[in-house]
């Protein structure tokens, strides 16, 4: 299990199901909420953050093994790593600064043990993770309840992907608040 001095929780998805777009929905609403989130998404391809022609991109690919571009409202630090089979959350959830932070968020990583949530939409007729995987404690389907996606035999919380407010909601006494928020 992913160890870190605040929460992490990832929500897990086969692509298409809508993680980015409740994502996208669930940051504003936390951070309403006056909680400071952190952000990892995981990307199965290669990528690009810059743009060819930019500097940074240019520079990056003369060779230096790490970018750092900065200015007024934001810096990121770029990183090679050839070579590398594939990102491990645990080295990329150290990269940030945990103190600043009360919340991390994840987008992927469904083979690493850590607290997830399972975006499912029955219709694209996927396989339930949740089946396998005891760190998911919650499905965000866009089935009713009372048409669970669930076996009978699978007890987990079981929320609306459309409702992003009970989502957040459930983040908050679920995770929050059973992991006291830092003071930093």
């Amino acid at each position: 299990m992913i160890k870190c001095a605040i929460p992490v929780l990832g929500f897990v998805a086969y692509s298409g199901t809508g993680k980015t777009t409740l994502l996208k929905q669930l940051i504003p609403l936390l951070k309403a909420r006056d909680l400071r989130i952190g952000m990892i998404k995981h990307a199965h391809h290669e990528f690009d953050i810059d743009v060819p022609g930019k500097d940074s991109y240019e520079l990056r690919k003369a060779g230096a093994d790490q970018m750092l571009v900065a200015g007024s409202q934001r810096w990121a630090l770029m990183v090679e790593t050839p070579g590398q089979d594939e990102a491990q959350l645990e080295h990329l959830i150290q990269q940030l600064d945990t103190k600043k932070l009360d919340l991390i968020l994840v987008e992927g990583f469904k083979q690493v043990a850590y607290t997830k949530i399972e975006c499912i939409r029955p219709s694209l007729g996927h396989e339930l993770m949740c089946l396998e995987d005891q760190n998911i404690i919650a499905v965000a389907s866009d089935a009713a309840i009372s048409e669970s996606p669930l076996p009978d035999h699978i007890q987990i919380t079981q929320l609306d992907i459309n409702s992003p407010e009970l989502i957040a909601h459930f983040i908050q006494t679920e995770i929050l608040d059973q992991h006291p928020v830092s003071s930093a």
